[in-house]
């Protein structure tokens, strides 16, 4: 168990790593849009939907990485009254269904992904872009999140962790 814990924390990693790569383009292709429009006074027609892919891709595949290190938003009201025993069986309500919900999600996006695969759709931009390319960060960052989710729940349940990073 102990080695599937620290393959899906590498994959966190690295999908932290390549979100954080995909943003660093995304400033640099903004910057070379603006030098190209104003300074070169010249089209630039693919910089927009290039960065509008990059972004949505990076928050799709950056979001295992984002639970892993607990930097998403949590409101602990609520498991900040309670005590240890219902606040465990809180959190791993709360994981379970997070995890169904993104297992639901990365089934899903794999369809969408594989139906623009298999009819090969294009974007109805002059650039034209393969659909399949950026589609295929929802499927992929999602089921890595649901690994994380997994992780989680099986170091809740292990003692690895605490229930909302909560000590009593």
């Amino acid at each position: 168990m102990r080695q599937f814990i620290r393959l899906v924390e590498f994959l966190s990693k690295l999908c932290g790593i390549a979100a954080a790569i995909m943003i660093f383009i995304s400033v640099a292709v903004v910057c070379h849009m603006v030098w190209v429009r104003y300074v070169l006074e010249a089209s630039s027609y693919w910089q927009t939907e290039f960065v509008t892919y990059l972004l949505i891709a990076s928050t799709f595949i950056g979001s295992p990485y984002v639970l892993m290190t607990r930097g998403h938003v949590n409101v602990e009201l609520l498991p900040m009254y309670l005590t240890s025993q219902p606040r465990f069986y809180l959190a791993l309500l709360a994981y379970g269904v997070a995890c169904a919900f993104c297992v639901l999600i990365a089934w899903l996006g794999f369809e969408l992904w594989r139906e623009a695969w298999d009819n090969n759709w294009y974007s109805e931009t002059i650039w034209e872009v393969r659909m399949w390319i950026p589609y295929l960060a929802m499927p992929v960052g999602f089921a890595v999140l649901s690994l994380q989710y997994l992780v989680d729940i099986v170091s809740l349940i292990s003692g690895r962790h605490t229930p909302f990073g909560i000590e009593d």
